[in-house]
C-alpha cells in the first residue's frame, strides 16, 4: 500500500476482504497511526520528509520487494499519477493496481487530453493550448489566443490539478497579470509552466462519470456523481446520482466517458468529469487515472465495490459487475481540521474527543481515532462521512443528523460550516453550481455564536476528562467540571433545542 491515512485504511480493508495479505509503508511520524496497525506487515521508510519517504519510488519498490508482496496500489494523491512510477513498479516485476503508464501520461497532461478527446468525438471546452515553452513567447501566444476565446476565460496549467495553475480572467485588463500568476505557479507546484485557455462557463455544474475497464475489452460507467459544490476548486460535497440528471442525459454522459477511456486504452477504476452547462451541454474537463476520493457514493447507489474491482482488473481477472441499477441517493462530505470561520485556515490538534455518527445508512472512511494527533506533516483531511437513502431528501436529512452528532474536540473542523451547508437553499432544491459557496459567502463563512460553541467544547471536553475516553493523556485540552458527567451530544442542542 503505497499511501497512507484514510484511503490506505480503505485498500487495506478491501485486501483483507478478498483474502491477500498487505504490506503498509509509513513514515516516522505516521508510526502507530491506523492504517498501519490494519496491514499483515509494516514498513518503516528511511527519511523525514514526505519527498523522502511516500514519494521515494525506489524505496518503495525495494520494500515491496524485500517482504514479498506482488503488487502495489498508490491510492490517490503521491504517486498515483505518476507514469514514471508505474514503469518502474511494472519494470520491478510488480503489478501496478491501475492504468498503463501511456494513459496515465495522456491523460495527466490536459492538453494531450483535450487532443486525445477531440479525436474520440468527446466534447471539450472551448479553447486553445499553447505549447511554447519559451515564458515571453508563451504569454504573447496566450493573449492572442485569448482574443480568439473570447471572456471571460480560464487559464490552467497543462500538468495542473487542485486548482493549482489556475486564474478566471475577466477582462483583457487583466490577462498578462493573471497569465503570468499562472505560469509561476504551474512551474512552483508541477515543474512545467505551459498554460492553455478554456472559456470559462458561469453556472455550470461539475459531473463526473465513474468507469472501470478490465483487460478483456469491457468498459463500462457507474453512473454520474455531481461535485458542484467547491471551495478554490477542492471538492466539499457530493452526491450521487445529480439531483438534475435525467436517464439520457446520464446515458449520454456515460457513453462519452466511456468513449474517453477507450480513446487511450484504459485499465482499471478512473473518473472523468465533465461541466454540464445551463444549455444542457456537457464537455470534458478532464480525467482522473485513480480512485477518487468521492467513489463510496457511487459504491452506496451501485452496490460495486470499486476498489475490489481495481484488485480482479489488476490481476487479469473480469469485473464482476453485471447489469447495473441506481439505488437511492448518497451524499459525501469531506471532514477537514480546518478553521472555517477564518479562511479554513488548517487546525492542528490532539483529537482528545472523535465520536462519529452512527444508525443505518451512515458509513465513515477515516485514517484517524480519538487520541491521535493532527499534525500540520500531511493533508488536513480527517474523514469523509457517508450517507445513503432511499430518496435525497432522506439522504439530506439525514446528513444533517449525523453532522449534528459529530463530536470532534482537540482541533478546529469546519463539521459547522458543513452543517449549514446542508442548509443552504441551492443545496437543498439541488441547484448547486461550482460558484455556490462563493455566492453563499462572498465574505467568508460566519459561524454559529462564539459563546454557544465555546459552551459545547467546554461540556464535551468535561466529558471525555469524566468518562476517559481518549485514548492517550492530553495537554490541557480537557477540562473538569463539578456537574459530574455530561452527555458529549449536548452540542445537538444547537439543532434541537
Amino acid at each position: 500500500m503505497a499511501n497512507r491515512g484514510e484511503i490506505a485504511c480503505r485498500i487495506l480493508r478491501a485486501c483483507r476482504e478478498a483474502g491477500h495479505p498487505s504490506v503498509a509503508i509509513c513514515a516516522s511520524n505516521d508510526a502507530g497511526s491506523m492504517f498501519t496497525e490494519m496491514a499483515d506487515q509494516v514498513v518503516l521508510l528511511n527519511g523525514e520528509t514526505i519527498a523522502e519517504t511516500y514519494l521515494d519510488q525506489q524505496q518503495i519498490i525495494q520494500a515491496a520487494k524485500d517482504t514479498g508482496a506482488t503488487a502495489i496500489h498508490p491510492g490517490f494523491g503521491f504517486l498515483s499519477e505518476r507514469a514514471e512510477f508505474a514503469n518502474a513498479v511494472q519494470s520491478a516485476g510488480l503489478t501496478w493496481i491501475g492504468p498503463s503508464a501511456l494513459a496515465i501520461e495522456k491523460m495527466g497532461d490536459k492538453m494531450t487530453a483535450r487532443q486525445t478527446m477531440r479525436a474520440a468525438g468527446v466534447p471539450v471546452i472551448p479553447g486553445e493550448e499553447v505549447e511554447e515553452v519559451d515564458e515571453t513567447k508563451a504569454l504573447d501566444a496566450l493573449r492572442e489566443a485569448s482574443t480568439r476565446v473570447g471572456y471571460p476565460l480560464l487559464l490552467k496549467a497543462s500538468s495542473g490539478g487542485g486548482g493549482k495553475g489556475m486564474r478566471a480572467v475577466h477582462a483583457p485588463a487583466d490577462f498578462d497579470q493573471a497569465a503570468a500568476g499562472a505560469r509561476r505557479e504551474a512551474v512552483a507546484a508541477f515543474g512545467d509552466g505551459r498554460i492553455y485557455i478554456e472559456r470559462l462557463l458561469s453556472g455550470s455544474k461539475h459531473i463526473e462519470i465513474q468507469v472501470l475497464a478490465d483487460q478483456h475489452g469491457r468498459t463500462i460507467h457507474l453512473g454520474e456523481r455531481e461535485c458542484s459544490v467547491q471551495r478554490r476548486h477542492q471538492k466539499v460535497f457530493e452526491e450521487a446520482p445529480g439531483p438534475t440528471m435525467n436517464p439520457e442525459l446520464r446515458e449520454a454522459m456515460g457513453q462519452a466517458a466511456v468513449a474517453a477511456a477507450e480513446a487511450v486504452n484504459y485499465v482499471g477504476a478512473g473518473t472523468v468529469e465533465f461541466l454540464l452547462a445551463p444549455t444542457g451541454e456537457f464537455f470534458f474537463l478532464e480525467m482522473n487515472t485513480r480512485i477518487q476520493v468521492e467513489h463510496p457514493v457511487t459504491e452506496l447507489v451501485t452496490g460495486v465495490d470499486i476498489v475490489r474491482e481495481q484488485l480482479r482488473i489488476a490481476v487479469g481477472e473480469p469485473m464482476s459487475c453485471g447489469d447495473l441499477m441506481l439505488r437511492g441517493h448518497a451524499i459525501e462530505v469531506r471532514l477537514y481540521a480546518e478553521d472555517a470561520a477564518n479562511g479554513f485556515l488548517p487546525s492542528i490538534g490532539p483529537l482528545a474527543v472523535f465520536r462519529p455518527p452512527e444508525g443505518p445508512g451512515i458509513r465513515l472512511d477515516t485514517g484517524v481515532r480519538e487520541g491521535d494527533d493532527v499534525t500540520p506533516n500531511y493533508d488536513p483531511m480527517l474523514a469523509k462521512l457517508i450517507v445513503w437513502a432511499p430518496s435525497r431528501h432522506e439522504a439530506l436529512q439525514k446528513m444533517r443528523r449525523a453532522l449534528d452528532e459529530f463530536v470532534v474536540l482537540g482541533t478546529t473542523t469546519n463539521i459547522e460550516f458543513l452543517r449549514d451547508l446542508c442548509d443552504a437553499t441551492p443545496v437543498v432544491n439541488g441547484s448547486t453550481t461550482t460558484t455556490t459557496i462563493d455566492e453563499l459567502w462572498p465574505n467568508g463563512w460566519n459561524p454559529p455564536s462564539a459563546p454557544l460553541l465555546e459552551e459545547a467544547a467546554l461540556l464535551a471536553a468535561a466529558s471525555a476528562e469524566t468518562l476517559g475516553l481518549h485514548r492517550r493523556q492530553t495537554n490541557g485540552v480537557a477540562a473538569s467540571t463539578n456537574d459530574g458527567p455530561v452527555s458529549p451530544f449536548t452540542t445537538v442542542q444547537r439543532r434541537f433545542p
